[in-house]
């Protein structure tokens, strides 16, 4: 099994910015950059119904991409560098009370391979904020949280219980990454909070079909 840069894999094209001060390390310190990391995401498969992806940097080098294996009790996600070495692979837990996601060095299902869990905020009444908990995490206290941005496709990724922001995802389909954070590390929670858009958009869409449908019954009846 084979992790981390392939020989002549790319990295994110450079800017020049300072970095910040305490490094946040999860998959591993060669997705660590001194500069904030831009990656868009090629979300096309995505939004027709398929969760495959990819993420390049702004020049439009491929990163990163995510490939996806639907399995009977729960989804099962992979993110790839671009030589298609698989980093993480991310399983969606749905036959639980709180439904959560479990991401796993490389191809591994080994509690010592565990990088970190993620699932809805016990403490928020916000549909959309999420909790992280790295694997050797077994307290109460996250160690990151996804909160709602200015907009429903927008999230924050906060380090610890704080408003210190060490990423931000906008409208779903880019990433901006400040300087020394686990670029790779983020972009597999985007499996998650993308994962979050989606399933908020499939209720909203239903919500209001149940408005329309009870609007309509009036006007048939009227």
């Amino acid at each position: 099994m084979a992790t981390g840069h392939a020989p002549g894999n790319p990295i994110p094209a450079v800017r020049t910015y300072p970095p910040v001060e305490h490094p946040v390390v999860v998959i591993g310190p060669q997705y660590l950059a001194q500069y904030p990391v831009e990656l868009a995401v090629s979300t096309k498969l995505w939004t027709l119904g398929e969760n495959d992806f990819k993420v390049s940097d702004i020049n439009g080098t491929l990163i990163f991409q995510v490939k996806s294996k639907l399995l009977t009790l729960h989804d099962r996600r992979f993110l790839k560098d671009a030589a298609g070495n698989t980093l993480v692979n991310l399983r969606q837990k749905i036959m639980t009370m709180h439904p959560r996601w479990e991401a796993f060095r490389g191809e591994s299902k080994e509690e010592n391979d565990l990088l970190f869990t993620s699932k809805k905020s016990k403490l928020s009444q916000s549909k959309t904020e999420v909790d992280v908990f790295l694997g050797n995490n077994k307290g109460e206290v996250p160690d990151f949280k996804v909160k709602e941005g200015y907009s429903k496709s927008s999230r924050c990724i906060l380090l610890r219980d704080s408003n210190t922001m060490i990423a931000q995802v906008h409208g779903g389909h880019t990433l901006a990454i400040m300087p020394n954070v686990d670029y790779a590390f983020i972009v597999a929670l985007l499996v998650v909070i993308l994962d979050g858009i989606k399933a908020n958009d499939h209720r909203e869409g239903a919500a209001l079909k149940g408005i329309n449908g009870v609007i309509d019954g009036f006007a048939s009846s009227a």
